[in-house]
């Protein structure tokens, strides 16, 4: 089979060393799938891989007109046989996305290596002259020996922590303000497990194994290449083994036979955790040290806390019936499980490493102590282990350590188990067990004291200290989120069965229910009665909060300390949640102590607009304020720990936002609302932190995650970011230690330059006129088209797949938030992930075509220039149109044609023409004016490696599509008049249109 490699364009195949191991490695892989294939199916099935590629035309796009003998070929295909060449294409990307991934870790870790080498930055895609074809070597040590080659200044690289300070010192930013920088920097990292990600458990365990097979086989070449030797068994071993393990993924499922439960979800989000999260990320703080004392030697780096994890996974109950409080604290419990299970094996571990011997070493009183303590406590330890270790201290400490981590472990388990549980229950024995990750590190830093008293240190204890401050019992911390309705709805409930109000609580004005809202939670008197005589939802809305209070009574307050309130339009929202809050013991009337952070979510451009006001009236309540602060009467023996004093945490929506205004509206309304956000919370003293609710499309806020950081107005996160990281996000991101870390200091690093450098263009007022000017334009002809066009909601059901990916078992959450057919009622998510499917991919960049034509054309040398500039100075302007151009690069607007005239039916084909040509016409503005204004020749032309990724995935996914779209007839025209392929059954050939489905999702590294 001819190799995918020939299709890229001459510019993309300049045949430097680095490109030279990358294509190499494309080739094995490609060889040993061809060979899984033939072996397998026989020569046939490659046969039509190879006919179906002839699609494509020299870039990798459908070829225009589809070549007839090509689509009479597809339409004749045997249901058996597109069903193995959708296998064979989803089969090829995800080993290309391993191979693509396996190499971008080489060039990270060969960056971490020579940045350390030359203590400056370095950039992991040198530019080299045309090399020879003929490069002896093919290991990862070729990467070395072209970056070496290449000057140190040609290596600069942005978003490494070794790129950054000097930078910071070159500028002249002041070490002191670096330094207050670093005592506040707060990043949080929060998993979500929104129905993207299509990819089985199963298959990402496969993923791996093949990763390191491949990182097995660089090191073999590498010795192949020092001995100077043609050939090695070692190689040919390795190979076999590659092939072994395609062979076994060719013969597995791809799809989830059933739909996942949340416990599923949880167990495959953790999954990062333990495989590669716990052991990477104290790599991060030793990085930013390291990099920190070349430049500020004097300064005191942030606490290993500065990047921290949150999840929603088994925690976001808005729209999912299957969260509930049982499934919530089960959550809980299992990732506390995972934590204390990776301490025992760590501890154990430090017991081998810490043999030092009374004989030649001495040690603190203090620990001589605290064995005394523990003799009295574990008796039967101290008489199967004092013998042996009577000459080694540090060995019987740690093995009292490990039995009080054993105990803890047994204590969880025990209450895991919800529908048996009582409360209130006993509390635990301190002497035995550990009540927190802070009781566990008190110990570990007593080792760590008397090693340093005695001129000693050991690097495996301060690497595991750092992951006790890190993670400490609770792993990840859980975050709530509920839809604003439900609080409502319930109060409602509770205020009519007790007859509060003449009428109802839903008739209320909002002055009136904040009035009545504050006054409840002023008083001590319960609102709430014990039994509970309401509506299921409502009863699971209370149950709810008496689970938190019950969370923090067992694992401490930092588990569960933010509440997220979707959909949030007015301050009742909050103040609702305040008093459910209040009735289970979260928040004291008395002291005006609460426990439990409420974090507004606004999602909608109406509700982006009105945050500012919404925020200032709720500050302007001194009741708010005085639970912002810590209480009426703040002392350092109340606070709550995890809790920051006159700290708000707001969350902004790019998935509604973009759905409901378009793609460039969308993002300005959150960057404005940012500076608003910022100012108000200036005015009431308060320190302010966005939490981002991006997902893994631009379509949904997604993204290079540092750009977009940088393209953050500074003053808006002064070191204070959460983010989500959603769906198959967590796969290309996490899945591999060196892109994991990588990944974290990219984040890092452009929240502390964003936040010290910020070049204060956010503030320039015509230039927010202009932009302000642009996203109305681009809204307005969104909106015309989305919303005002009503044949667009079954133009949408038509032309893409979106009835058949609710039949995807990706996600325990449903795909829309009620039963309706309508665009109001669907989920952002499957609204990006149907579009993308089509090569539509319209969310991401529809409307902002005629907005900038229509500017440019009402003075056009003068405003064309200025839009140049502001691509030139303005980071914001800049993230928008990249990301514009990242995505309009995967449209294929041929194979969108063939989805709409093959899968619409005769009476809608001529309207459907007409919204087509619309759609194409914007597609054909923004892509000019993109070009234009960036200077690109081509899309992506300032970055190659993404440029050649797609291209490469193209000659692929264009007749997978084909493939799609005939499946999708075949299947809406079962038993119906002129049905011709009878002799399938429906569940079949849906079966083979899903297979369709994840076969683009992996070709496209993007879902929803």
């Amino acid at each position: 089979m001819q190799p995918l490699t020939h299709m890229l364009e001459p510019e993309l195949m300049v045949s430097t060393p680095s490109n030279l191991l990358l294509n190499h490695r494309l080739k094995v892989i490609e060889d040993l799938w061809e060979r899984v294939l033939r072996d397998a199916c026989g020569q046939e099935l490659v046969n039509l891989l190879n006919q179906l590629r002839e699609m494509c035309s020299s870039d990798g796009s459908a070829a225009e007109p589809l070549p007839q003998a090509v689509h009479v070929l597809i339409e004749k295909l045997d249901l058996k046989d597109a069903i193995r060449a959708a296998r064979a294409f989803a089969l090829y990307f995800q080993l290309i996305n391993i191979v693509e991934q396996h190499y971008e870790q080489c060039e990270q870790k060969l960056a971490l290596k020579l940045s350390l080498q030359y203590s400056v930055p370095i950039h992991a895609a040198p530019q080299t002259d045309r090399a020879s074809e003929h490069v002896a070597p093919l290991g990862a040590g070729l990467l070395e020996k072209t970056w070496q080659a290449s000057s140190v200044e040609q290596q600069k690289d942005r978003g490494t922590f070794a790129a950054l300070f000097p930078l910071l010192k070159a500028a002249g930013v002041p070490p002191q303000q670096v330094q207050r920088l670093f005592d506040e920097l707060d990043i949080g990292l929060v998993f979500t497990a929104h129905p993207t990600e299509i990819v089985r458990h199963t298959i990402r365990d496969k993923q791996r194994r093949v990763a390191q097979i491949l990182e097995k086989l660089d090191r073999a070449e590498e010795d192949m290449t020092r001995l100077g030797i043609q050939s090695s068994w070692e190689v040919a071993e390795l190979e076999g083994q590659l092939l072994e393990e395609i062979l076994l993924w060719w013969r597995t499922d791809e799809l989830h036979q059933f739909k996942p439960t949340v416990l599923d979800e949880v167990d495959y989000t953790l999954h990062y955790f333990e495989e590669v999260l716990f052991d990477a990320i104290p790599q991060l703080s030793q990085r930013l040290n390291l990099a920190l004392k070349q430049s500020f030697p004097y300064l005191t780096p942030p606490s290993n806390r500065f990047c921290r994890f949150g999840s929603w996974v088994g925690s976001d109950r808005d729209g999912n019936p299957s969260v509930t409080p049982k499934v919530t604290w089960q959550t809980a419990c299992y990732q506390r499980g995972i934590v204390l299970k990776k301490y025992i094996k760590c501890t154990r571990a430090l017991t081998n490493a810490l043999s030092l011997s009374l004989h030649w070493s001495n040690v603190l009183p203090e620990l001589l102590e605290s064995l005394e303590q523990d003799k009295s406590h574990f008796p039967e330890i101290y008489e199967d282990w004092a013998i042996r270790y009577r000459q080694e201290p540090y060995r019987l400490k740690l093995t009292y350590i490990i039995k009080r981590l054993s105990n803890t472990l047994d204590r969880s388990r025990q209450v895991s188990d919800w529908d048996s549980l009582q409360f209130p229950k006993a509390d635990l024995n301190p002497n035995t067990c550990y009540h927190s990750g802070a009781d566990f590190l008190k110990e570990l830093r007593l080792i760590r004291q008397s090693l340093q008293q005695t001129g000693l240190t050991c690097q495996a204890l301060e690497t595991l200290i750092c992951q006790v401050e890190i993670y400490g019992f609770n792993l990840a911390q859980l975050d709530i989120r509920q839809e604003s309705g439900r609080h409502a709805d319930t109060i409602a409930e509770i205020t009519e069965y007790l007859q509060v109000f003449p009428k109802s609580y839903h008739d209320l004005s909002e002055t009136e229910r904040v009035e009545w809202l504050v006054g409840e939670l002023k008083t001590r008197r319960p609102l709430i009665p014990g039994e509970l005589p309401f509506s299921p939802k409502a009863v699971e809305t209370i149950e709810t909060f008496r689970m938190l209070r019950r969370l923090h009574q067992e694992f401490g307050p930092e588990i569960c300390q933010t509440y997220v309130i979707s959909m949030n339009r007015d301050v009742s929202d909050i103040l609702e949640v305040m008093l459910l809050g209040k009735e289970s013991g979260l928040y004291d009337p008395a002291t005006g102590i609460t426990s439990l952070q409420v974090v507004p979510l606004f999602e909608t451009v109406e509700d982006l607009k009105k945050a500012p006001l919404v925020m200032q009236s709720l500050f302007e309540l001194p009741l708010y304020r005085a639970a912002l602060t810590g209480g009426y009467q703040p002392t350092p023996a109340n606070a709550i720990p995890g809790l920051v004093p006159h700290l708000q945490e707001v969350m902004l929506g790019y998935s509604d936002s973009n759905k409901d205004a378009g793609f460039l509206s969308s993002n300005w309304e959150i960057h404005k609302a940012q500076k608003a956000l910022q100012a108000i919370a200036e005015k009431f003293n308060v320190k302010l932190r966005i939490f981002h609710g991006r997902g893994g499309s631009v379509g949904r806020g997604g993204g290079p995650s540092h750009e977009a950081i940088l393209a953050q107005p500074g003053q808006s996160i002064n070191g204070r970011i959460k983010i989500t990281e959603q769906g198959e996000v967590l796969a290309s991101k996490y899945s591999l230690p060196e892109l994991a870390l990588y990944n974290l200091e990219q984040v890092a690093s452009a929240v502390i330059k964003t936040s010290l450098m910020s070049g204060g263009v956010d503030d320039i007022e015509p230039w927010n006129e202009v932009m302000e000017d642009l996203a109305d334009r681009s809204r307005r002809h969104y909106r015309a088209l989305v919303y005002d066009r009503p044949e667009l909601v079954n133009f949408f059901h038509q032309v893409t797949p979106i009835d058949e990916i609710s039949h995807l078992q990706i996600s325990s959450r449903p795909a829309r938030r009620g039963g309706k057919r309508d665009l109001a009622s669907l989920r952002a998510i499957p609204w990006v992930f149907s579009w993308t499917q089509s090569r539509f991919l319209l969310p991401s960049w529809y409307g902002v075509g005629t907005a900038l034509e229509e500017f440019v054309a009402e003075c056009p040398q003068e405003n064309f220039e200025l839009l140049q500039g502001f691509y030139r100075k303005w980071p914001f302007f800049r993230m928008a149109i990249s990301k514009v151009e990242m995505t309009i690069s995967k449209v294929d607007l041929q194979i969108a044609r063939h989805y709409m005239e093959e899968l619409s039916q005769p009476e809608d084909r001529e309207q459907f023409e007409i919204l087509f040509e619309r759609i194409a016409h914007e597609y054909r503005l923004v892509s000019d004016l993109v070009l234009r204004i960036s200077g690109h020749e081509r899309f992506l032309d300032d970055n190659p490696e993404l440029q050649r990724s797609i291209q490469l995935r193209n000659g692929s996914i264009v007749p997978l599509g084909f493939l799609q779209v005939s499946l999708l007839k075949r299947l809406r025209q079962h038993g119906g008049a002129g049905m011709i392929y009878s002799r399938y059954s429906k569940r079949e050939l849906l079966d083979g249109a899903l297979l369709t489905i994840n076969g683009i999702a992996a070709g496209m590294r993007n879902t929803g």
